[in-house]
């Protein structure tokens, strides 16, 4: 463990469980006061993991933990979040993780409007809208980083011939809303550019096996297109801490720790990761 992150605060969206959960104990473990964002409190119905939960593994490392229950499709619950994680993490907030997404996966032609419409209010209006909330005082301060979470299904299917096994076209508006994002990102550096703020997007090379992408795709993926939230997480928490010059760009999990030499670390930060044999 180290204090990389001591004197800063965060907060991240989506950690009750999954990637959310795993950059938050990394940037506890690390020295960071962490707001945790997200529906679940406590015990969900079907899948595991809970704000509660989180909270307890990020405790354990003697920081600030803050939990912020919120449902990001609400425009009222996410104007509330930058303050609530401002007061109750004693100032302003250094590093913004948009981690929470509503990954609905239909057919393009068959999903209802009330699906598309949670899908862009979480993927893309909610991480806009808290970066609108936290950017005036990073710019003041000359200081900040805002990380988003994306998605290779933004890209765009290779084809024709198109593949039609696995889940195929059922990605395509969740896809489109992370391209929304990562567009988004791009331009919001290009707004603060020279001003200190780096805003970055980071999605993963293969499937990050978390609760939820267990339960939406477990069925179709197989271990060769599989990454381990370890590697993930060292991505996503390199971009809470990278150079003014990093900024504005969609990166891939694998490819940056290989382009900048990352080690791999544990979760809590205490030794590099080693890869099981036949992960």
């Amino acid at each position: 463990m180290s204090d990389r992150f001591a004197r800063r605060r965060a907060i991240v969206t989506g950690a009750s469980r999954g990637i959310g959960a795993g950059i938050a104990e990394r940037l506890a473990a690390e020295g960071a006061a962490v707001a945790i964002v997200a529906r679940t409190v406590d015990a969900h119905p079907t899948l595991a993991g809970s704000l509660t939960e989180t909270a307890e593994r990020l405790r354990a490392y003697g920081g600030t933990v803050a939990i912020i229950a919120a449902d990001l499709t609400d425009g009222d619950d996410r104007a509330r979040i930058v303050p609530e994680a401002v007061d109750q993490l004693g100032g302003p907030i250094d590093i913004l993780v948009n981690n929470a997404a509503a990954a609905m996966y239909a057919l393009p032609s068959e999903m209802p409007l009330k699906r598309r419409r949670v899908t862009f209010e979480v993927n893309v209006h909610a991480p806009l809208d808290l970066a609108q909330a936290a950017l005036p005082a990073m710019v003041e301060r000359g200081e900040g980083w805002i990380v988003n979470v994306s998605s290779a299904t933004a890209k765009h299917a290779a084809g024709p011939p198109f593949r039609m096994d696995g889940l195929a076209s059922t990605t395509g508006m969740y896809g489109a809303s992370k391209a929304a994002l990562n567009r988004e990102t791009n331009a919001l550096a290009h707004e603060f550019w020279g001003r200190g703020v780096r805003v970055n997007t980071v999605e993963p090379r293969a499937a990050v096996m978390s609760e939820g992408a267990e339960a939406l795709a477990g069925h179709v993926i197989r271990d060769d297109q599989k990454e381990s939230m370890e590697e993930m997480v060292e991505a996503a928490v390199f971009l809470c801490d990278c150079d003014p010059d990093s900024t504005g760009a969609v990166h891939v999990s694998l490819d940056l720790i290989a382009e900048r030499g990352l080690t791999v670390m544990t979760l809590d930060g205490s030794a590099s990761w080693v890869r099981s044999i036949g992960a």
